[in-house]
């Protein structure tokens, strides 16, 4: 099962609302760069890759020129031994784990359908329980906040994110904390997520704020250290996002006593392959996981559900449906959230079948 021909796309999602965040990002319209990957036995398999503006180190500009250099190592390739096909890759590219992401996420596609089995069942089988979501909230008015986690809430979901630090005013992010723990009631997850926007002082000065009430702390400052500190001056269980994106980065936040819980994003680590690992290394941990990715569409949500779905499910805090906070949706027969739970795709491979009239601009073939 010959590699023959990569062909791309461009989608520029819509999120459903403004997205803020702390330091100035946002996801308003993201530019999401699809590939599909044909073979010569007929057989083809998607992946995707969608860079969030001033997120991680990944430039979607960066992609299909990176795509395009790995060619002599990926065009003629089998693709039904994806870890063969990324290990001579990573040889022949140091590095820039994002545009691996969205290649090895279209072998493990093509491999598992050229099988006969959903994604799941190729990387060791389906747990066969809904998986958690959580509902990510923009950091806006802390009332509006409490609003829209009463509403989700009342849809089911038990897990909430709630942004913080977009008007850097550490009151406000007590109070946004305060309110939404306050609309859903005890029992749900709350967390508040920085994005490494907050100094360590900061962070602490909030945290203690609210460390006398059921809450949880993501990713405040920029390094696993800064992170550690928060986490031993107020208490309060945190979450490692952005540090958490290799394995050495995960053994260091587990030995700084910082990383409760981690989230494990595909195209952070490169790839279903890498996600894989990270996923057995938080095992061994103990640790539990947040399983999504960056952004994007069905694509990239069906192989984070995948992913999921062959997980122990003690081990499992979340998953996102990221499908759900953008436009357009590109297979319509696709699972969806309902009572705050979602389960992966059914169907060979990731099950993805998108609809050629909304992929978007096409933007290059190589073959």
């Amino acid at each position: 099962m010959k590699i023959t021909k990569l062909t791309f796309w461009q989608c520029d999602l819509q999120s459903h609302e403004a997205y803020y965040m702390a330091e100035g990002k946002t996801c308003d319209v993201v530019p999401s760069i699809i590939m599909r990957l044909d073979t010569d036995a007929g057989i083809s398999g998607w992946g995707e890759v969608c860079p969030i503006p001033h997120y991680l180190p990944a430039y979607p500009d960066g992609i299909i020129p990176g795509i395009t250099y790995l060619a002599p190592v990926l065009i003629g390739a089998d693709a039904s031994h994806p870890e063969v096909v990324m290990a001579r890759a990573n040889a022949y590219l140091i590095g820039h784990p994002y545009v691996k992401s969205i290649i090895d996420m279209a072998l493990h596609d093509a491999a598992a359908r050229a099988a006969g089995l959903p994604l799941y069942q190729y990387l060791g089988g389906n747990f066969g329980q809904p998986m958690p979501l959580y509902h990510s909230i923009t950091c806006i008015a802390p009332d509006e906040m409490a609003r829209i986690a009463a509403e989700e809430k009342a849809k089911g979901m038990t897990q909430f994110q709630v942004k913080l630090g977009a008007d850097k005013n550490n009151e406000a992010d007590i109070a946004r904390l305060r309110l939404v723990r306050e609309a859903v009631g005890a029992g749900p997850l709350v967390y508040g997520d920085w994005n490494c926007g907050a100094t360590s002082l900061d962070a602490i000065r909030v945290g203690r704020g609210v460390s006398d009430i059921d809450i949880m702390l993501e990713q405040p400052c920029q390094t696993i250290a800064e992170c550690a500190k928060v986490r031993h001056a107020t208490g309060v269980p945190m979450k490692l996002d952005e540090n958490a994106h290799d394995i050495a980065s995960l053994i260091e936040g587990h030995q700084a006593g910082c990383m409760d819980a981690a989230a494990l994003k595909i195209s952070k680590f490169g790839g279903v392959s890498e996600m894989r690992k990270a996923r057995d290394l938080c095992l061994k941990l103990g640790i539990k996981m947040c399983i999504e990715d960056t952004w994007g569409t069905d694509i990239t949500t069906s192989a984070a559900l995948h992913i999921g779905a062959s997980t122990n499910p003690k081990f499992i805090m979340n998953v996102c449906d990221l499908s759900s906070y953008v436009s357009p949706k590109l297979d319509d027969s696709l699972p969806v959230r309902q009572d705050g739970h979602i389960v992966a795709p059914s169907g060979h491979g990731l099950g993805v079948t998108p609809d050629p009239d909304k992929l978007g601009t096409q933007l290059a073939v190589i073959s």
